[in-house]
């Protein structure tokens, strides 16, 4: 919208106002205020975005001032709002119990260009995208914004409903705001579920705008529409995804919440109790974008994904977006976030951005998981993967559950037969790892592969120098234990250095057999045999 286009809304606004209201309005003073607020008794006052509130003049207002208002209005409807023809401000009225006007909301309505610019990728794929957010962020504004796109850039065939007329504004004819769009309103605010699915049979949309969608109904009349191949802009009660999850009426949009009873091994493959809550189907809004503020959007581009990561109490950053300077950072849903964190701080340092909190409790997930890795391991031996990150001296830890996992560790035996274990981790996007023997040095190499511990990059310390010898000498002993199991008595292995033979003698005990060294200087060695 042009700035003529502006200030003549803006003086139509003005014009129902009282003399005493109008004399006390400079010129500049409503370019960035959200409303003006008139109650019986009181001064009136100007809000603004940024929370500063500024008084209008000393006189209170009376109950004359605000018939002199009303009786050029339209007549408001049930939900207690009218508008100004031909502008896209909003006035709502506050009644007593009698039903008389004690006070009147005149919420100021804008065009406001490029605040989409940021999300303008994930409004040409033609999924449905949910808007979410407080109440004055922006949520209406960006709405308009698309449908104009929609309409006018796009070419597509897009119906607004609006229930309000606060996106298209008061009047008969549209706003020029929503460009070659149509608009069906609204008679009462009830209705909007009818007027929307009758959009779809009467108009062969192929976009249709919603604003404020608040009951059970109005989302199941959502669900209905997206059914049909209808692509669906919209806004919805609530802050945050996490928000919109735990509310009964509205969480359909997201799939719908259902409990579920699980079974004693995958209650116990997760570490969690049998009565989970999971998502019941897909959802009707394939995007989600909460608005923080007017210049920071956070997206979850995959809201099913979302959802079943906030459900399993799981980690997850969307992307962040910021309306004014191109800013664009990429968070995508994992289960261990330390690298993000250090990125984020890191920037943070440098002065590149603005901290930005995650939708979690980030120093008390910091505070639990100290430990960088977290191995699940399945038949194979809990004692010799303890001595390996002790000797290795790496940071991790086992852990009991599969979800906790950054990867797993499984016996050859069971690639094929262990399906619950590999289903569970395919479903947990979490890498497994086979070992062809439960050997010390198959199980280092295993372990190694997984922490991509190359001789470019090597991580560790004490191991590094007998890297290759240490390994031999491992599986002459694992072999020696194989000859054992067959019926030999005594076996004497290769002479080794102190800490090499040390290793061994740890690997023979782990088996149940036992060992001495023998020899002097450089020629002692193992000497291995049963316990008797």
């Amino acid at each position: 919208m042009s700035e003529v286009q502006f200030e003549n809304d803006i003086e139509k606004l003005i014009e129902i106002l009282p003399l005493k209201i109008k004399r006390n309005i400079q010129e500049g003073l409503l370019d960035d205020a959200i409303e003006i607020v008139l109650d019986i008794g009181r001064i009136p006052e100007i809000r603004y975005g940024n929370g500063k509130i500024l008084s209008l003049g000393n006189d209170n207002i009376t109950r004359e001032d605000l018939d002199f208002i009303v009786e050029k209005l339209p007549e408001f409807t049930s939900d207690n709002r009218s508008g100004i023809a031909g502008t896209l401000h909003r006035i709502s009225a506050i009644r007593n119990r009698q039903g008389k006007i004690v006070g009147l909301t005149c919420r100021i309505g804008r065009v406001i260009t490029g605040t989409i610019e940021c999300i303008k990728d994930f409004v040409v794929q033609n999924k449905s995208i949910l808007f979410l957010g407080r109440p004055g962020v922006g949520k209406t504004t960006k709405l308009r914004e698309i449908t104009r796109l929609m309409a006018d850039e796009m070419g597509k065939r897009v119906v607004v409903v609006d229930t309000s007329n606060e996106i298209a504004g008061d009047g008969d004819v549209a706003h020029p705001a929503i460009g070659k769009a149509r608009r069906m309103q609204v008679s009462q605010p009830e209705f909007q579920k009818d007027i929307m699915i009758e959009a779809v049979e009467n108009h062969t949309p192929e976009v249709i705008v919603v604003d404020e969608i608040g009951t059970e109904l109005e989302a199941a009349a959502a669900r209905t529409i997206a059914e049909r191949g209808v692509m669906l802009i919209a806004t919805a009660h609530g802050n945050t995804l996490d928000n919109l999850i735990k509310n009964p009426t509205l969480s359909d949009l997201i799939g719908g919440i259902d409990t579920v009873t699980l079974g004693d091994d995958e209650a116990k493959h997760r570490g969690c109790q049998k009565t989970v809550l999971e998502r019941q189907k897909q959802p009707t809004f394939e995007i989600v974008i909460e608005i923080i503020d007017r210049n920071t959007l956070a997206i979850y581009k995959d809201s099913a994904t979302a959802v079943d990561y906030i459900l399993r109490s799981w980690p997850i950053s969307p992307e962040i977006r910021k309306v004014d300077g191109n800013y664009i950072e990429p968070k995508k849903p994992s289960i261990n976030i330390m690298q993000k964190v250090e990125e984020l701080e890191s920037k943070v340092q440098q002065g590149n951005q603005s901290p930005l909190s995650f939708n979690f409790d980030r120093n008390q997930y910091i505070k639990e998981n100290k430990k960088h890795k977290k191995i699940y391991i399945y038949a194979v031996s809990r004692s010799i993967v303890d001595k390996i990150i002790e000797r290795l001296d790496i940071d991790a830890q086992i852990v009991r559950n599969i979800e906790e996992a950054d990867f797993v560790i499984a016996h050859k035996n069971f690639a094929k037969g262990g399906t619950k274990i590999l289903s569970s981790a395919n479903e947990y996007h979490i890498p497994v790892f086979f070992v062809r023997t439960n050997s010390m040095s198959q199980i280092q190499r295993v372990i190694k592969e997984a922490l991509n511990m190359t001789q470019e990059n090597q991580e560790i310390k004490s191991y590094k120098n007998y890297k290759d010898s240490t390994e031999l000498a491992l599986d002459e002993a694992n072999a020696a234990i194989a000859k054992l199991s067959e019926g030999a008595e005594v076996i004497e292995l290769e002479p080794q250095e102190q800490q090499v033979r040390k290793l061994q003698h740890e690997l023979v005990e782990a088996y149940g057999y036992k060992s001495v060294s023998i020899g002097e200087g450089k020629q002692r060695h193992l000497k291995i045999f049963k316990d008797e």
